[in-house]
């Protein structure tokens, strides 16, 4: 009996590509899995290509409310974002698509699993470190990294590939876009972004959304409620959060919010210019940071802050299966039990502006916020506060004057 891998299949050029190569080189029985995390209607005709290129089984693994409750939950959480700028879209799916592999693997007591991800992203590492984390006993194949077996280096090239093994698919070599979509977000590289001094082409890039100077010239009122840092409900209505997400992404298209350009740091050690749609999950974010402002003491915050960042850049690097990510998502965890409540804001022309807050753990005190002398904040107290907290301040002033003898 032939030795069964389970390829990680989007129904792309590439990964079509690679069932018959992996046939032809290893003598493998393919069986490919798509793990749906939102991707719409970029499943269509996955089984019948699959199948036609080779393959003896396609799993569709539908995991969008494990990803949103699971892995997008506690990024929003804990307000995840990576270098200012980047939501996390693709690094929180990899580490779900990896433990998806995995168990459709033990299942089918295959031996080896492939990707497609290229040599130079950060993708590999993601899916790898996940797989290695779930089933180290497993083989791992990357086609792209097998430059001796793997001699396709274009579109062209793999489009010959195939009809060379009696596969006539519907792909063209005209280049596009290279990009990856999910409930969460879509992201874009390649053609004009390449080069960082070029302006996107907006109008033939975007795909969730309008540019704010195409949004309409009314802005439109949103209400969300939260429990304990879970969002629950969107103007009214209870939803899970999947379907606050889809909503989100609506409205938030629809006015031009989550549009960004931006050249990051890969894992890998170069720099990589990308536009990113994320228009419900910048919503999302801003909502529940709007929340947090009310209800964190100070202390706190400081700290989640830090966690955030550190949070952003594990899931980045794709270590989501490691007891430090375990750790940190357990400090954010213990700091949302007070993130409960309502959040009001409108959306216009790319911005999200602010339009009222309420909890019942809100820490804000109108008596003590208020410039009228509250029982509570006695204005002379403030002299010996300022004296002890300017202290060292003035101790260093004081020394320097002593030595230049003032």
């Amino acid at each position: 009996m032939k030795e069964k891998v389970i390829l990680a299949y989007s129904g792309g050029l590439d990964t079509t590509a690679i069932i018959p190569w992996l046939k032809e080189n290893f003598d493998y029985d393919v069986v490919c899995c798509c793990v749906d995390v939102g991707q719409g209607n970029e499943l269509d005709g996955l089984e019948e290509r699959a199948k036609y290129s080779g393959a003896s089984k396609l799993y569709i693994e539908n995991v969008i409310d494990e990803f949103c409750d699971e892995y997008i939950v506690p990024c929003v959480q804990a307000n995840a974002v990576y270098e200012n700028k980047y939501l996390l879209g693709t690094s929180m799916a990899r580490p779900l698509i990896a433990k998806k592999l995995v168990e459709i693997a033990r299942k089918e007591g295959a031996t080896a699993i492939c990707h497609g991800a290229t040599g130079k992203g950060n993708d590999q590492i993601r899916f790898e470190l996940g797989i290695k984390a779930l089933a180290p006993d497993l083989k791992i194949i990357a086609p792209w990294r097998m430059t001796d077996v793997w001699t396709m280096n274009s579109r062209e090239e793999e489009i010959e590939y195939c009809k060379q093994h009696g596969i006539d698919l519907p792909f063209d070599a005209s280049h596009s876009y290279s990009r990856d979509r999910n409930l969460w977000h879509i992201s874009h590289e390649g053609l004009e972004l390449e080069d960082p001094a070029n302006e996107p082409n907006y109008d033939h890039l975007l795909v969730l959304g309008v540019t704010p100077e195409k949004a309409p010239d009314e802005a439109e009122y949103v209400t969300m409620t939260f429990e304990h840092g879970v969002p629950k409900s969107l103007n009214g209505k209870e939803m899970k959060v999947s379907e606050i997400i889809t909503e989100l992404n609506a409205l938030g298209g629809k006015h031009g919010i989550g549009i960004v350009d931006i050249v990051e740091n890969r894992v890998v050690g170069m720099k990589s210019r990308g536009i990113y749609e994320t228009p419900g999950g910048t919503i999302l974010m801003e909502a529940h940071q709007q929340l947090e402002e009310l209800v964190l003491d100070r202390a706190t915050y400081e700290v989640k802050k830090e966690m955030a960042d550190k949070l952003a850049q594990i899931v980045y690097e794709g270590k989501w299966f490691t007891p430090l990510r375990e750790a940190v998502c357990a400090f954010i965890e213990s700091t949302q039990k007070d993130v409960t409540g309502e959040v009001k804001f409108k959306l216009y022309k790319g911005n999200i502006i602010k339009a009222g807050t309420t909890s019942p753990y809100s820490l804000y005190s109108e008596s003590l916020a208020s410039f009228t002398t509250g029982d509570l904040y006695d204005h002379h107290d403030a002299d010996g506060f300022i004296n002890l907290f300017g202290l060292p301040l003035k101790v260093r002033a004081l020394k320097k004057m002593q030595r230049e003898g003032k």
